[in-house]
């Protein structure tokens, strides 16, 4: 008799199972992605995970007798996460949340809990890492618990389930998926095959019962949610956070969003009471810049629909080598070394024996066109040592030919920095015709970036 297999071979990327090694995905194409877990005889799914839906539930229908009501939508308590979910948690949505070790998953969830509870909400948050104790100490630094918020620790799917059905609860907290395990599967917690199953399960919970379930998600040092690719497609919405765990602020954003865009960002900051969100980044982000300096100019960029102000910072200097030096921390490399060779081609500028150092200042990280003309400048003002008006505000595209191509968005951009008490900005010409003037700010429109370096 054939001897059974005892392991098999699983995709880290798509999740594809195959009874022997391979060097390539045979699904994704992905090489050296195939590890090995132990082969586990697979049940069915409990009748308990389905919710109890009947068969008349699960007959096709038109969209018209489905109905959408203002109140499906379930506020967090923060303008932050609700913007970046889409104007607020989806009843039977699945949401998966990752990040660095330390950088505020719990903390944030912990606090979503807090204020769901407190608006009348009953919330189930389960932990496979902390102690019942561990998690008071940490809730009694963020602020009182009050209203229907329910703890367990349990690692076990198959008891979650059964305490869901007991609490049935509205939100459910999963910290964190890569600690949860299924009995009938004989390979360790956080494996690839677990964590799958486990996503599984949690998915039809959500959508049988019509339950939120958030999963917090560990990340491996690519930045990736440890665990097989697939699970990223199962859930509805992927957030991430961002940020130094040393800095204090936090950024927010969704890679995946089934209910809303994937462009909105909600910035944070860690304080003593937990993390409490940033409702102006520009102002937060321009907080103790430098007056009279030169290599700093104000750019504005656009995340979503929210115009976000930030500085751009640039350093140059003789180089004291044969080649010279070029470093950007925050924005694109290769998009600096094109614009300092725009520089050099169009303008004439020696950019080639200079050292060139462009940093994004608040550690945040923008890659979208529109600040190649701060870029620009602020290289011209480094190396000049002139120094930009610092009311004033600086946005464009740049092409190969020099020319200052238009922006999305220019209007939005324009009352952002009136908001905050900026004077003139310059702009690409091809947006002048299609604004209207704005109280307080002075508007100068560019075609090419000589005339911009002329304003300078």
């Amino acid at each position: 008799m054939a001897k059974a297999k005892t392991t098999v071979f699983f995709c880290k990327e798509c999740g594809y199972e195959s009874s022997k090694w391979m060097g390539q995905c045979p699904a994704c194409r992905e090489w050296n992605t195939m590890v090995e877990e132990p082969a586990g005889k697979k049940e069915p799914l409990q009748q308990a995970f389905s919710g109890g839906r009947n068969r008349q539930a699960l007959r096709p229908v038109k969209l018209e007798e489905v109905s959408i009501e203002e109140q499906d939508r379930i506020s967090t308590g923060y303008q932050e996460l609700d913007r970046v979910l889409g104007s607020g948690i989806v009843a039977g949505s699945l949401v998966l949340a990752g990040g660095d070790p330390g950088i505020g998953k719990s903390t944030l969830l912990l606090q979503v809990c807090r204020n769901l509870a407190g608006t009348g909400h009953k919330v189930l948050y389960i932990s496979g890492e902390e102690s019942l104790k561990q998690i008071k100490l940490r809730a009694n630094r963020i602020g009182p618990v009050l209203g229907e918020l329910f703890f367990l620790c349990e690692t076990n799917l198959d008891l979650i389930g059964q305490a869901i059905q007991e609490v049935k609860p509205e939100a459910v907290v999963i910290d964190s998926i890569q600690t949860m395990y299924r009995e009938d599967i004989s390979s360790a917690p956080g494996s690839v095959s677990q964590v799958r199953e486990s996503t599984n399960i949690l998915l039809q919970i959500a959508k049988g019962m019509e339950i939120t379930v958030f999963i917090i998600g560990h990340v491996t040092k690519e930045g990736v949610v440890a665990g097989p690719r697939v699970l990223e497609h199962m859930v509805d919405t992927v957030l991430y956070f961002e940020g130094e765990r040393n800095a204090s602020y936090r950024i927010l954003r969704a890679v995946k969003n089934r209910f809303g865009s994937t462009n909105e960002i909600g910035v944070f900051e860690m304080q003593e009471q937990g993390l409490q969100e940033v409702k102006n980044p520009s102002e937060y982000l321009l907080s103790g810049r430098p007056e009279e300096a030169s290599g700093a100019v104000v750019a504005c960029s656009i995340e979503g629909t929210r115009p976000i102000l930030l500085e751009v910072q640039a350093l140059v200097a003789q180089t004291s080598f044969g080649m010279a030096r070029r470093t950007a921390a925050g924005t694109d490399y290769n998009r600096v070394n094109l614009l300092m060779a725009v520089l050099e081609k169009r303008c004439h500028y020696e950019m080639s024996r200079y050292d060139a150092y462009v940093n994004i200042a608040g550690g945040v990280r923008m890659n979208e066109p529109a600040l190649d003309l701060a870029i620009v400048l602020a290289l011209v003002s480094s190396l000049k040592d002139r120094p930009v008006n610092p009311k004033c505000i600086i946005f464009g595209e740049v092409g190969l030919s020099g020319e200052v191509r238009a922006v999305s968005l220019a209007e939005q951009r324009v009352h952002e920095a009136a908001k905050l008490g900026f004077e003139s900005c310059i702009l690409p010409q091809v947006c002048m015709g299609k604004m209207k003037q704005v109280d307080g700010i002075a508007l100068y429109g560019v075609r090419n970036v000589r005339e911009a370096i002329g304003l300078i």
